[in-house]
């Protein structure tokens, strides 16, 4: 298989484009996903405290005898953690058998709880420290990163966010890359493809392209600069979706491809979403 592309942060930290996910997998789904993840070539591994299952990630980088430094390590600090990061981070560590993480996020804004800027400052902390070698956030608005900058001088490295062809959030990306923070796509395939699978551009490329429609989705996101972390547990679909790299797509077929963009969310709404407190 073909190099994979490198994105470099803000911070001048390195991070590979394309990565495993592991929510919704338990904790010994995890280690059998990362470890063939990682035989398969993989080195990007995006985990979180909320997913329980950080010690399946540990394990099977523990057993995989690749050099640390080779490996990019994401986790996130849970809602309910905004208020104690590094001991969040701590824990987590402990779990992922590491010294370090190669990102940390703040999972959510929760602005009902108002805690995402201490918390962000803490992360800054936690970077300085040697914890965490970069530092972002998950589902932040423009409202909520604008704050972030405002009042602490210093823009995430990434914000992932719920980005598929069904929910582009151009303005959001636009946003992001005009402050040089890099955009990471999670459920990159909308939650197993649910309706856009089925679309007949992305049928009309497959067929084109011999490859099947998880991949020209996957390569949609590659080619729009995003960083993507599919989510599989099954060996056959984690080496295809990292069979993405002998081929792009052309600025005709992403123009089509843009056209499906409904604002359709599959997850939570991030002006909403969090706790009461």
């Amino acid at each position: 298989m073909a190099t994979q592309p490198i994105i470099k942060l803000h911070d001048g930290n390195l991070m590979p484009q394309l990565g495993l996910g592991v929510w919704q997998a338990s904790i010994e789904e995890t280690q059998f996903a990362v470890s063939n993840a990682l035989e398969v070539g993989y080195r990007s591994v995006d985990t979180a405290a909320i997913y329980k299952n950080e010690e399946g990630v540990g394990k099977a980088l523990k057993t995989a005898g690749i050099v640390r430094e080779k490996l990019f390590i994401t986790t996130k600090l849970w809602n309910d953690d905004q208020h104690l990061p590094k001991q969040a981070l701590e824990t987590s560590l402990e779990k992922l058998q590491l010294d370090y993480v190669d990102l940390y996020l703040i999972h959510w804004p929760d602005p009902k709880q108002d805690r995402y800027v201490s918390a962000w400052r803490e992360l800054l902390v936690l970077k300085e420290q040697g914890l965490a070698r970069s530092v972002g956030v998950c589902n932040f608005q423009i409202p909520h990163l604008q704050r972030l900058i405002d009042e602490t001088g210093i823009a995430p490295s990434v914000n992932q966010i719920e980005l598929h062809p069904l929910l582009q959030q151009r303005q959001l990306h636009s946003w992001n890359a005009t402050h040089h923070i890099a955009t990471e796509s999670w459920s990159p395939l909308a939650q197993g493809g649910e309706g856009v699978f089925d679309q007949t551009i992305i049928h009309q490329l497959a067929h084109k392209y011999n490859k099947s429609p998880a991949q020209i989705v996957i390569r949609w996101h590659l080619d729009n600069g995003l960083i993507v972390i599919p989510k599989s547990v099954t060996p056959a679909r984690i080496r295809e979706n990292f069979d993405v790299f002998d081929f792009k797509l052309h600025k005709d077929e992403l123009t089509t491809i843009a056209k499906l963009d409904s604002g359709k969310r599959l997850g939570p709404d991030p002006d909403a979403f969090g706790s009461d407190a």
